[in-house]
């Protein structure tokens, strides 16, 4: 009864281990993540940027017919 016991809190603590492992882990890919997203959003909001301020130089007259006409 005892070594039951004690196989058992073996394997309960060896899948503790490795749940702690496979936790961290997960932590590190979420933060990696995390920071990809950023980079990204402030990839995206430089080339927002960048495009309003070319439209803004282009001064488009939407009222204006296209040239065809």
């Amino acid at each position: 009864m005892q070594q039951e016991h004690e196989a058992r809190l073996v394997e309960l603590e060896t899948r503790l281990a490795f749940q702690d492992d496979t936790i961290q882990l997960l932590s590190d890919l979420l933060i990696e993540q995390r920071n990809l997203l950023d980079r990204l959003q402030a990839r995206l909001d430089r080339l927002a940027a960048s495009q309003e301020e070319l439209l803004g130089r282009l001064d488009l007259d939407d009222d204006a017919p296209p040239p065809h006409y």
